[in-house]
């Protein structure tokens, strides 16, 4: 009894498993029949082995075309644009009829041409053309050494060979999604629920000052030492909304990270790229903010340095969709213009450099660790520095403001004086700037700068008449009783209701008479 057939299917088989990393998707009761798959191979993504006695090429006609049904089938189930399966028949004879014109071209499933099944036939007398044919399409020395004659026992250790491989691989690839149950992803998710009721409860979550109280991003306090403010706007939320939808990828991304890294590297990922969101932020963006956004893109960064590690199972679990999900939360991000996209970006780079600095449990690189260790290291203490160094550039009108306010309040006019001036060097500031400078430097008795800042606010914002009216002051304290006046007038016609303009007004003119 010849085992030919049954040894070169199983040679084919270990060939594609072992050599070309194709993996079983099924394999029939029998094991005449093999299924594989490789998305990475744009030529040959599916594999269909079958060994089989051929007879009629009309049964090999409907052959092929169930094999293309079922190629449908799996380029559906993956969302693929086209598919390429290579239908290969090992055979101790080719069909009785002529056959060759119905494997001459690839087969298309003919409701849209999107799969195409090229079919090659191995038969005692024809195994070179058949050799040649796979050439061409794998682009590799596909040709196998045969015997005469094989046992049932070489067939059974080449089996065994074969299926043991793919099913070490098969483990491989499950054990690297088994590497832990979801933990710290619960436990950021209570903290975030339970810190937006917090705030809730004392103010409002979408309040800018209770917001800044509790530790969002606020450039100015950062600048004055408050460096914890990176870490703590990864818990606070702006509105139900935005709760919401970072509670629910939290879930979904955080639950994956944890299987794949472990809970303490996960952690250890959440917190640097929560990190490298805050200070992207700081740098580039001057407006509060806060939220676990950048924390979030950091696990996105995470799974692309999986994906950089394990590109084939990447694309083959996960990978089209990621990227597709990736992509148009990048398209919408920059088509928001309230959205804080330098957090986003800051968080998904800094996420792929945490991945990289941990590596994958039981899998040490210390050499490569240490690497992204050493460029993670060096990119936020360069960002730190230049943010530290160039102070002014990380406050707009809004952040300096409300600083500045908060000194007023607490009547540190020097601090509130020195921040406003540091801000408007050398830039276009808006009049609210001016007249709280002035409004500073009035209470630090420096006049003649008041007067100057309050004329630049009147000339940037004609209808500012708590500008004129200051001006008015500082013109009755300098008995220039003419341009008090005509600033006194000025508040009055803007804001004719205010009582105390138009008594000043009054006690103006009782000079001029």
């Amino acid at each position: 009894m010849s085992f030919q057939e049954e040894y070169l299917f199983w040679q084919m088989a270990h060939y594609f498993i072992s050599d070309l990393e194709y993996r079983i998707v099924q394999l029939s009761k029998e094991q005449n029949e093999i299924w594989l798959e490789k998305m990475e191979n744009k030529e040959a993504q599916v594999i269909r082995l079958l060994r089989y006695n051929l007879d009629w090429s009309n049964w090999m006609q409907k052959d092929i075309e169930l094999t293309a049904m079922n190629g449908e089938r799996i380029r559906k189930q993956l969302a693929k644009s086209s598919m390429n399966v290579v239908n290969i028949y090992v055979t101790p004879y080719p069909p009785v009829d002529d056959y060759e014109f119905r494997i001459s071209e690839p087969f298309q499933f003919p409701s849209n041409g999107k799969t195409k099944v090229q079919s090659i036939i191995f038969d005692r007398d024809h195994y070179e053309q058949g050799f040649e044919k796979a050439q061409k399409i794998f682009h590799d020395s596909f040709e196998f050494h045969l015997e005469e004659s094989y046992t049932e026992n070489d067939v059974d250790k080449l089996k065994l060979s074969a299926l043991s491989i793919a099913s070490n691989k098969a483990k491989e690839e499950k054990s690297i999604f088994n590497q832990g149950k979801p933990l710290f992803t619960y436990i950021f998710m209570i903290i975030q629920v339970a810190v937006f009721l917090f705030l809730e409860a004392v103010g409002s979550s979408t309040d800018t000052s209770t917001l800044i109280k509790y530790g969002a991003k606020f450039n100015p306090l950062i600048l004055e030492g408050e460096w914890w403010r990176f870490f703590t706007p990864i818990i606070l939320h702006i509105g139900i909304l935005h709760l919401l939808m970072n509670t629910v990828s939290l879930y979904y991304l955080g639950t994956i990270i944890e299987k794949i890294f472990g809970k303490w590297r996960f952690l250890l990922i959440y917190l640097i790229a929560g990190f490298g969101g805050s200070v992207a932020s700081f740098i580039y963006s001057p407006s509060i903010s806060a939220g676990a956004s950048g924390a979030i893109y950091g696990l996105f960064g995470a799974l692309l340095y999986f994906g950089a590690v394990y590109p084939q199972l990447f694309f083959r679990t996960m990978g089209f969709n990621l990227l597709l999900i990736l992509g148009i939360n990048l398209i919408f991000g920059f088509s928001m213009p309230s959205i804080d996209m330098a957090g986003h970006i800051g968080g998904l780079i800094a996420g792929f450099l945490a991945a990289g600095i941990v590596h994958f449990p039981k899998k040490k690189r210390l050499v490569l660790q240490l690497l992204f260790l050493v460029i993670t290291a060096g990119l936020f203490a360069g960002l730190l520095k230049y943010g530290f160094n160039e102070p002014e550039r990380l406050m707009n009108d809004q952040s300096a403001l409300m600083m500045a306010q908060e000194y007023i309040e607490t009547e540190k006019y020097e601090q509130a004086q020195n921040l406003l001036k540091d801000y408007s060097k050398d830039k276009e500031v808006s009049a609210e700037v001016y007249f709280l400078l002035s409004y500073a430097e009035i209470n630090l008795n420096e006049f003649t700068q008041a007067k100057e800042h309050l004329q630049l606010a009147v000339a940037k914002r004609s209808d500012f008449h708590e500008a004129y009216y200051n001006l008015a002051l500082i013109f009755v304290d300098e008995k220039n009783y003419t341009e008090a006046k005509k600033s006194a007038e000025k508040a009055v016609e803007l804001k004719p209701e205010q009582a105390d303009y138009q008594k000043m007004l009054k006690e103006i003119n009782k000079y001029i008479k």
